[in-house]
């Protein structure tokens, strides 16, 4: 597979979402990543199954286009073979508390040790230095940490996100920062740590609220789907099911009060002068927006506010959003097979095209250990050599 990250070898040590789904970017660019697992597979293989052999949905999502071994680095050959492998990377991508890179050799230090300008891709919980650095989290914790949660639902109780936007941001984060520092590496030679944080992301998507809060002391609580700080930006009832409709910026509401047909009594009026003045009053506008909704199908509300260039969507169950024309028609999805599953399964690509070197969907994920023997081979490992390996449970 060819592409703009062609002849970089990524090493994925990586647990769940932050660290493979980094490394996966990297690989639909076409860096030549090796997926390292467990013997008897790593926890995120099994995570929301679908397949025979307890494949995950998750698995399938963020390990695309990458080779898979299994090795068991804690024994003295595994070191030996992460050795050799570490010796061929330039990544090494491992989302994992330092104690743990350190009982598995994976620091920094001993990276530089085989590989000099080595750049080792980490990712953890608290970040630091700090009295949490070495405490461990899933994506739940930024959110909670970070003011969303808090800000999410009406308050009691406070829900968080379905979506792990915490996980899938810091691997954004971690893919962006691995390919500045192999940038630098081309033009200095010198390897680096790039180092992501889960709370350091939440706090960084949540930063505007914050700030708000720093400044003026606003003490925001929690609306439900209704926005506060521009009008109307709420979920709204249709006949046949529901709508958002954002309204953000002067223009947007003129041409909102346009629709509505209305101008005179929505532009006239000091309450809905600006943006935080409607959303301060966003109550009286939501309701005049509830009742145009109420009197159509999701379907006539969606295309009356697309025609008149108002931003809205209509909320979609999983089934819809597979059948919605736009994103079929769009091509985010692409469908893989995996061996055991009763039907392909719509993989959605990265969320970025590049017009002349796009990447691409080119493998699907590996079964556990399917590469082991090719990659052993490449390092020099013969056929007798592999096979001992296996017997003494290394690989």
């Amino acid at each position: 597979m060819g592409g703009v990250l062609e002849g970089v070898r990524v090493l994925d040590f990586g647990r769940y979402i932050a660290g493979p789904y980094c490394a996966t970017l990297l690989a639909e660019f076409g860096a030549d990543v090796i997926r390292v697992e467990k013997r008897d597979g790593s926890e995120d293989r099994f995570v929301a199954p679908v397949g025979e052999g307890g494949e995950g949905a998750l698995f399938l999502q963020i390990n695309r286009n990458k080779k898979g071994i299994t090795l068991d680095p804690m024994k003295a050959e595994g070191q030996e073979v992460m050795r050799r492998l570490i010796a061929t990377a330039d990544v090494v991508v491992a989302n994992l508390p330092p104690q743990t890179l350190r009982a598995m050799k994976l620091d920094y230090d001993s990276l530089k040790a085989i590989k000099p300008d080595i750049i080792l891709t980490t990712a953890t919980a608290f970040g630091g230095p700090g009295p949490w650095s070495d405490r461990v989290g899933f994506d739940g914790v930024g959110q909670v940490m970070s003011g969303s949660v808090y800000m999410t639902g009406t308050g009691d109780p406070p829900y968080r996100a379905a979506v792990n936007w915490v996980d899938f941001g810091t691997a954004l984060h971690c893919a962006f920062g691995t390919l500045a520092a192999l940038i630098e590496r081309g033009k200095s030679g010198r390897g680096q740590i790039v180092e992501g944080a889960l709370l350091g992301t939440a706090l960084s998507f949540t930063n505007a609220t914050l700030i708000e809060q720093a400044v003026i002391a606003v003490n925001r609580v929690p609306t439900g789907n209704l926005g506060q700080t521009a009008a109307p930006a709420d979920i709204y009832r249709t006949k046949d099911g529901w709508v958002l409709c954002q309204v953000t910026g002067h223009p947007l509401f003129k041409r909102w009060a346009r629709l509505m047909g209305e101008e005179d009594v929505w532009l006239n009026d000091a309450r809905f002068a600006d943006d935080i003045s409607r959303g301060n009053n966003g109550p009286l506008i939501s309701e005049r927006m509830a009742r145009w909704c109420a009197e159509r199908t999701t379907q006539e509300a969606v295309d009356t506010l697309g025609q008149a260039m108002i931003p809205t969507g209509p909320v979609l169950s999983p089934q819809q959003a597979l059948d919605h024309p736009h994103i079929r028609a769009a091509g985010f999805m692409q469908d893989v097979d995996y061996p055991g599953l009763p039907k392909q399964a719509p993989v959605a690509r990265a969320a970025v095209r590049l017009s002349e070197t796009p990447g691409e969907i080119a493998h699907r994920p590996p079964t556990l250990g399917e590469h082991t023997d090719r990659v052993l081979a490449d390092l020099g490992y013969g056929a007798d050599e592999i096979a001992a390996l296996r017997q003494s449970g290394v690989i």
